[in-house]
């Protein structure tokens, strides 16, 4: 009796239906997909160990070799997990790097107990080159209207406010400056490619219509955006926030200053207070201004160092943050505006719209809406 398999990688990915990732951790780690759960076959030791015995003896000595592995106890224990993986996702399907023989021997294994679980048919890798063939021809094929503003005019907070936008940042866990780290890291870059390539094809199916996306360098943090996204964007028509300075600083300060200690508070361990994530932000954000010292020359970044180590002690004094006002205003005017400038000169879209935060939400919203 032949075992249920699938070629459908769209449907997979639209409905988002949970994945077994059979592969290795090590695998894994380097890139996987959003509804993916890795319960390996093979653990990163004994994959080493088959992988030598495959290039010493061949391949009928490594499949020998995995099943002595993989035998008796481990094999009940790591099938059992399987089973129960199984149970608690129902619509579930199965997969390995090639959708070979690991994936196979697990679908077999789990048939042998009762357990009928689809396997998708050329594994990570033929679902890997699904979405990146779909990611170049969707994104040639969208009309994409691209948020700009300088820094601090609540570019980020007008994407979260549609429906139909690429969250880059969301997507890469950062904020897109050198002040833009977050508490859990960054997604593998594999990772970033692979969770923005489903938003945009679950995004299109909905809709044909355009799609906002901030205006970013080629870097989120250290994720890498897609070169045919990069290519799109350099060209798409631009959508301008225009706030003032006072605005602007205002907008800094919350979403740098004021709103991170939660998340700092979240990702801390137990026993952790307000006080010590307020504390840890305070140590990140003077190594974010160190390590821009060098574009900023030794006496700017000595006076903005200064007052940011003022406006820490005085928060930590009194509660208050607004003396951070002070280095915000000055960094934002001196420093990020020309450079925002500049990158945008280099964009070769025309100009649309113009207007406030609201102004352009209200604008977007209007030619973004889900049809």
């Amino acid at each position: 009796m032949s075992l249920p398999v699938t070629r459908d990688y769209l449907s997979l990915f639209l409905t988002g239906a949970p994945l077994l990732d059979v592969r290795a951790p090590v695998e894994f780690a380097k890139g996987a997909f959003p509804a993916a759960h890795n319960l390996p076959l093979l653990n990163d030791r004994e994959r080493h160990q088959v992988g030598i015995r495959y290039k010493q003896a061949g391949q009928d000595a490594a499949i020998m070799l995995g099943h002595e592995l993989v035998g008796g106890g481990v094999r009940a224990a790591r099938t059992a997990a399987w089973a129960d993986w199984c149970r608690q996702h129902p619509e579930g399907y199965l997969y390995c790097f090639r959708g070979g023989l690991r994936s196979r021997t697990v679908q077999q294994w789990l048939a042998d107990e009762g357990i009928s679980l689809p396997l998708v048919q050329g594994g990570y890798k033929a679902m890997r080159r699904f979405l990146l063939e779909r990611f170049q021809q969707d994104i040639g094929r969208t009309p994409l209207l691209l948020v700009c503003g300088r820094t601090g005019t609540g570019k980020t907070r007008v994407i979260e406010a549609l429906d139909r936008a690429l969250d880059l940042e969301g997507r890469a866990h950062h904020r897109g400056s050198a002040f833009g780290r977050r508490p859990g890291g960054q997604p593998a870059q594999i990772d970033f490619e692979n969770t923005i390539a489903i938003d945009l094809l679950r995004l299109r199916h909905a809709s044909d219509g355009p799609l906002a996306l901030e205006d970013e360098g080629r870097l989120v943090g250290r994720c890498a955006l897609p070169l045919p996204l990069q290519a799109a964007m350099k060209t798409a028509p631009q959508i301008m926030i225009e706030e003032s300075l006072a605005s602007r600083v205002n907008v800094t300060l919350e979403d740098y200053v004021i709103a991170p200690v939660d998340e700092y508070l979240q990702a801390s361990g137990a026993g952790q207070t307000r006080e010590d994530a307020q504390v840890r932000l305070g140590e990140d954000l003077l190594a974010a201004l160190d390590r821009i010292r060098k574009r900023l020359g030794g006496l700017r970044h000595g006076r903005l160092r200064a007052q940011l180590q003022e406006a820490l002690a005085l928060q930590a004094r009194t509660g208050s943050p607004e003396a951070h006002r002070v280095w915000i205003e000055s960094l934002l005017r001196d420093y990020y505006d020309p450079m925002y400038d500049y990158m945008l000169s280099k964009r070769d879209g025309k100009a649309l719209f113009t207007g406030s935060r609201g102004e352009v939400l209200a604008w977007l919203n209007e030619r973004c809406a889900s049809s």
